[in-house]
């Protein structure tokens, strides 16, 4: 267990708990085991319970009498957290096209890092992320593990427009937008997979603590995946390591 949390009632409805602002893969694990201990602890109540790579937000189905019982509560349940098993987690290797079609910002990215496009996608493809939590938009993950030299400032100017599976970098993470959208980061690829799918139960396949790998593919293989995803076909379980 990781100590000195911190507890403060967010909203009439809600608690927040705070680790370390860090993003550490050992707080990363206390903040989902803490989450899944408290999702079974109140499962009868229904609360709802949001996790980013240092909180917690608990929230409750009905207003807050007493916080400070609440969080005696859940401070005694966090104390019982080294009974809890350890997380269940996969790890996913995902298809990305660095094409120059889909990789509209490689080549400017690879002239101000000094670093060529097949030295760019070595280094992109050849680390294992771990998904910290996902948010901004429905199946956006945010990643943790970008090779130190591929760290690059978001883009002053965003684009109006990036395109749903766009695999981008930006500042210290990389990351997916999983539907079309504004966005500040370096668009270097594109994968042909749907993270999400609000028919879908869960609408996002991948959770946070998984991890991630990203597989170059060419853009034959890249059209071919995708016409299947499309035609609900893809089997999902196939990216699994």
């Amino acid at each position: 267990m990781i100590p000195d949390l911190k507890y403060s009632q967010f909203n009439s409805y809600s608690i927040l708990i705070e680790w370390k602002a860090i993003i550490d893969e050992n707080v990363l694990e206390d903040v989902l085991r803490f989450k899944l201990c408290i999702e079974k602890e109140y499962i009868k109540e229904k609360v709802e319970v949001i996790s980013t790579y240092n909180s917690i937000l608990i929230v409750y189905n009905i207003s807050i009498e007493n916080v400070n019982t609440k969080i005696s509560n859940l401070k005694a349940l966090y104390s019982k957290l080294d009974k809890v098993k350890t997380l269940n987690t996969s790890t996913w290797k995902i298809p990305v096209c660095y094409h120059d079609d889909f990789a509209t910002d490689l080549e400017g990215f690879s002239n101000k890092k000094k670093l060529s496009k097949a030295e760019i996608i070595k280094l992109h493809s050849g680390t294992i992320y771990t998904v910290f939590f996902i948010g901004f938009l429905p199946g956006f993950l945010y990643l943790g593990g970008l090779d130190s030299k591929l760290h690059f400032d978001r883009k002053i100017t965003p684009n109006l427009n990036v395109k749903k599976g766009s695999v981008a970098i930006g500042g210290e993470q990389t990351g997916i937008y999983p539907q079309d959208s504004p966005g500040g980061w370096h668009i270097i690829g594109n994968s042909p997979i749907a993270l999400f799918d609000s028919n879908s139960n869960p609408p996002c396949f991948i959770k946070a603590g998984d991890k991630i790998q990203f597989h170059p593919v060419s853009i034959l293989e890249y059209s071919a995946i995708k016409e299947s995803v499309e035609a609900s076909k893809f089997n999902l379980s196939s990216l699994l390591v």
